[in-house]
């Protein structure tokens, strides 16, 4: 059963839908939340689109802190937690208000298992991500360790130095860091799905199935009719 403690129950005056994906890096889950939002805007829904690590406002420290390697583990959280609250104060938060279907390519979950790896306390974690709601619906692709690896190392001629896991010093060899890092962040995704309950999605099939899978579960838990553009037509 889904918990909510250490995260907001609501926020007065929203209005709009939270849609969320997580899941590992190569299980597909940006391609997915892409054709679900064109699907969306092509049926007249009023959509906005965010994604992790894009605020303006911490992009320089950001590379900064990466390049000299200056992020300990807690800064590390802290300097994500600053992006992802800037995006939500900014972006997320006034289009919920204004019935907007808000989509976000990964969302707290990102930071709670990626942080708990980077040996963060995770009651710490999700106190520091307490100001944010919890999505109306959260896909989890998931898909087998080495199903992700090998769409990821296929095709990166070089991994980076914190994407690698690097910095927690897994292995002197980045690829071997990568796979040991991915692991364990499944291992932390594993523990939220069932804590938050999130909607599992077989990221092995056919992307067409896995898309047919979304839209169905989003239109069985929201009523979209009410986000669309005034004049468009209503097409269940």
């Amino acid at each position: 059963m889904a918990t909510q403690e250490g995260v907001s129950k609501g926020v007065s005056g929203r209005r709009g839908v939270l849609i969320a994906v997580e899941g590992l890096d190569g299980s597909g889950k940006s391609t997915q939340i892409y054709l679900l939002r064109r699907w969306l805007e092509l049926e007249g829904y009023r959509v906005y689109f965010t994604e992790w690590n894009s605020s303006v406002l911490v992009k320089a420290a950001t590379k900064k802190g990466k390049k000299l390697n200056l992020l300990t583990p807690r800064t590390f959280c802290l300097i994500h937690a600053t992006d992802f609250a800037d995006r939500f104060e900014r972006q997320v938060l006034p289009l919920l208000r204004a019935d907007y279907i808000v989509l976000a390519d990964r969302y707290i979950y990102t930071a709670m298992a990626r942080d708990a790896v980077r040996h963060c306390n995770p009651q710490w974690v999700r106190k520091v991500y307490s100001f944010a709601v919890p999505p109306d619906i959260t896909y989890f692709f998931d898909v087998p360790l080495e199903t992700s690896l090998g769409r990821i190392l296929g095709g990166r001629p070089q991994l980076k130095y914190h994407e690698a896991g690097m910095d927690l010093g897994l292995s002197d060899d980045p690829y071997e860091s990568f796979r040991i890092f991915q692991g364990r962040i499944r291992e932390e995704y594993l523990k939220i799905v069932d804590e938050f309950g999130l909607v599992r999605i077989d990221a092995a099939k056919a992307i067409e199935e896995q898309q047919q899978e979304v839209r169905r579960i989003l239109q069985e838990k929201v009523d979209l009719a009410q986000y669309k553009l005034k004049g468009a037509r209503y097409n269940p």
